[in-house]
């Protein structure tokens, strides 16, 4: 009997979006359009970070989807329809010096997080996650600048990175969605 191969994406891409509308459901889909990816089935996957999966850029990306096509993606994504709340969803990444070795996605959404802190909180969570399969000694109630730094003097954490959408919700009450999502390619 054959075996099917595994799917295994070979590429990914980040992409992120904003949208607003009188229904919380159109937002999602203007803020999916804003991200490019809204033409797609989207299946959400967890967080792991196949091996020797090259990242391309986001526009690259985008020129390869198909409409219909079914596409995973790691997806945050939150939404608000109080005037002035900040809303935010971010992506983080963290990736072994090891190419061979699988990486983190982590995904966070929330409110009242402004980017840069949305941005440091995801990467931290990847990055702390990758750290502990690869046993690297750190201590967890550091600061993130300092384990960023035991990561990165180990030698075995060669990236980081985040992808984060915020926005304040809409000032006469429409529905503000934010999206962040990793796009997985086979």
């Amino acid at each position: 009997m054959e075996r099917t191969p595994p799917m295994v994406p070979r590429e990914a891409f980040f992409t992120k979006g904003v949208g607003k509308h009188r229904t919380r459901l159109e937002s999602f889909e203007l803020a999916l359009r804003q991200a490019g990816i809204e033409k797609c089935n989207l299946v959400r996957v967890s967080s792991i970070f196949p091996p020797n999966c090259k990242i391309i850029s986001c526009s690259k990306g985008l020129d390869k989807l198909q409409p219909g096509q079914i596409t995973f993606v790691v997806l945050a994504e939150a939404s608000t329809n109080e005037p002035s709340r900040l809303v935010g969803a971010g992506i983080g990444l963290a990736l072994p010096a090891d190419g061979s070795h699988y990486g983190y996605i982590s995904e966070h959404h929330g409110f009242g997080m402004v980017q840069s802190k949305l941005s440091d909180f995801v990467e931290d969570m990847a990055a702390t996650m990758l750290a502990t399969t690869l046993g690297i000694p750190f201590e967890p109630d550091d600061a993130y600048d300092s384990r960023r730094e035991v990561y990165k003097m180990s030698g075995k954490i060669v990236r980081t990175q985040a992808t984060v959408q915020t926005a304040e919700g809409d000032k006469n009450g429409l529905w503000t969605t934010v999206v962040s999502a990793a796009v997985f390619l086979l």
